[in-house]
């Protein structure tokens, strides 16, 4: 089969078989397919994503089962990793497992298909993402030791490298169902061949291509491309600030196939590791995942200085705070803000940052046929409730554990909170 890329295998993962349920581990199963396509020049893909409920950090497990093989994989396999340690998460952390596996090709996965940053409804251009993961320095091999060069070759001999995408396209004219999700294809391919490029030129690049042309007006680029290109560098951003800011994760519905909010969502006998409440642990002390070295520990997978950083609230960024730690409600910030105060702000501006995106658009109209025009302004109507919902969810849902109340400059709460869990757990025809 020409130009076949290989086969990709998840195994012992999400409950489904692999070479553990038969006393073998990662290698063994990768290396026994490996042999038997090499003689045709095959490669096999085998993906790092795996845990088990029964773990107490479902982020630690790759690290804990695939750091002890690194060597021993055959040179015709590579470990595909997630960008994060648990799963497409608006914002997470890069892998510990990036760098770490020094004689084994590692390549990065990333997801083109928005599971978890609004479906195909909300706009979210995610080269921003994907930028910020291969530009983290693991500090494996010293400083400047990033994620995208140490999946390239460049600090670690490789014999294969690769970048993963995980996309679909559905029954839409436009395949992607959003006009502007057609342009996370585009970055993925262009990070793809050149890891290094910045968000800012892929997306004058895309919108020159989709939107300009010869016949575009004088004033295009002032009125068109400028604001248009910063509402798109902006977007993932502002969904993570009404979604799950300052580290939260992990959140959304269950019900709704991760489409909106799920703090709540729990139901009896599931495994934990599947459920919201596992993620943010609120409770009236705080909130926040402990993996600090009083909890979890899965700061000592990242190599120095980033454990001690990460490890200490005072020092850790603010976007990972609650990924890596169990915070009072009245914690300090860096703001000056207190915890409570600066999750609401956050939520706050996520909402005024997509109502700012419908007045971009709305101003674009004169530079856009009028049927992409209206199927966009009609998104970004839709995400603005979605941005609504999350907001008032969340903040109605954590303050029952805060107990404090919602700062006076932050949008007070248009929706009940009963009224949306009603609405989340009815069953979907």
């Amino acid at each position: 089969m020409p130009d076949f890329g290989g086969f990709l295998v998840k195994a012992s993962s999400e409950g489904q078989p692999g070479p553990q349920d038969y006393g073998r581990t990662h290698a063994d199963g990768a290396n026994m397919l490996a042999d038997a396509v090499r003689p045709h020049g095959g490669l096999v893909m085998w993906r790092a994503f795996v845990y088990s409920p029964n773990d107490k950090d479902r982020a630690k497990q790759a690290y804990n089962e695939f750091v002890p093989l690194d060597g021993k994989f055959r040179d015709n396999v590579i470990v595909q990793v997630k960008n994060g340690p648990i799963d497409f998460q608006p914002r997470e952390p890069f892998s510990p497992l990036f760098g770490a596996l020094k004689k084994t090709s590692v390549m990065p996965e990333f997801q083109i298909t928005q599971e978890y940053l609004g479906h195909s409804i909300d706009l979210a251009f995610l080269a921003p993402m994907w930028e910020e993961c291969l530009g983290s320095d693991t500090h494996q091999a010293g400083p400047g030791s990033t994620v995208a060069r140490c999946t390239d070759g460049s600090v670690y001999p490789q014999k294969h490298t690769a970048m993963a995408g995980v996309a679909n396209v559905g029954l839409d004219t436009n395949w992607t169902g959003h006009d502007f999700a057609q342009a996370n294809w585009y970055a993925f391919g262009r990070l793809a061949w050149n890891n290094q490029l910045k968000s800012a030129q892929i997306a004058d690049e895309w919108l020159k291509l989709t939107f300009g042309g010869p016949t575009a007006a004088a004033d295009w680029n002032t009125q068109f491309l400028t604001p248009v290109k910063q509402l798109m560098l902006d977007s993932r951003e502002a969904i993570v600030n009404y979604s799950m800011p300052l580290g939260l994760h992990h959140i959304m519905s269950a019900t709704r196939e991760h489409y909106g909010p799920g703090p709540w969502w729990a139901p009896p006998k599931m495994r934990a590791d599947w459920t919201p409440r596992y993620y943010h642990q609120a409770d009236s002390a705080g909130v926040g995942f402990n993996r600090t070295k009083t909890g979890s520990d899965a700061v000592s997978q990242y190599h120095e200085p980033l454990a001690t950083q990460f490890n200490d609230p005072t020092t850790c960024p603010d976007e990972y705070l609650l990924w890596f730690h169990h915070l009072p409600w009245d914690f300090k910030m860096k703001s000056g803000n207190t915890l409570w105060n600066e999750l609401c702000a956050h939520y706050d501006k996520g909402v005024q940052q997509v109502r700012q995106f419908q007045k971009v658009w709305d101003k674009a109209q004169p530079y856009v046929d009028a049927e992409r025009f209206a199927v966009v302004q009609h998104k970004l109507r839709s995400q603005s409730g979605n941005a609504v919902q999350w907001k008032d969810a969340c903040l109605l849902y954590f303050q029952q554990f805060s107990r404090m109340p919602i700062p006076a400059d932050v949008e007070p709460p248009m929706n009940n909170l009963d009224a949306i869990i009603a609405n989340d757990m009815r069953p979907r025809r």
